[in-house]
């Protein structure tokens, strides 16, 4: 197999961006491209930072469904916010989402999103094999 034949892309129907892949596949592990609270290409949540991680953690959900994967294989998180106040609220929701399993996750507050209307930015890092070894955690 050749360096490039290794290389997955992936791009759920109606989420394909000119110049990005949603996710890379490569060896072991699918990168996702930051995410945000895009819905049939338009910004939803304006102004609530906990719906707009929801949006953000289902964007992701639908990029790993195309990867064959689910969030239990999320061994990393990297979120940007464009406030601290934002913070709680998106720590709120990720901690429901990953109550089973947390990943390794870091937040940091940035001055701006490439939209201001964005408030969270999450990529993620998924394991292929997160789920092959039972009981452990």
């Amino acid at each position: 197999m050749s360096e490039a034949s290794s290389v997955e892309r992936f791009n759920p129907p109606g989420m394909a961006f000119s110049g990005m892949s949603q996710a890379v596949g490569c060896g072991d592990f699918v990168l996702v491209s930051g995410q945000v609270a895009l819905r049939d290409g338009r910004i939803v949540c304006t102004g609530d930072p906990a719906g707009q991680t929801e949006q953000v953690f289902r964007n992701i959900e639908a990029v790993l469904t195309e990867a064959g994967l689910t969030r239990a294989h999320v061994v990393s998180l990297r979120c940007f916010l464009t406030s601290p106040d934002a913070y709680q609220a998106y720590a709120s929701v990720k901690n429901r989402i990953f109550a089973d399993n947390p990943p390794a996750a870091s937040a940091m507050v940035v001055t701006a999103l490439v939209l201001p209307e964005i408030m969270v930015e999450v990529e993620a890092v998924a394991w292929r094999h997160a789920l092959a070894k039972p009981g452990v955690v």
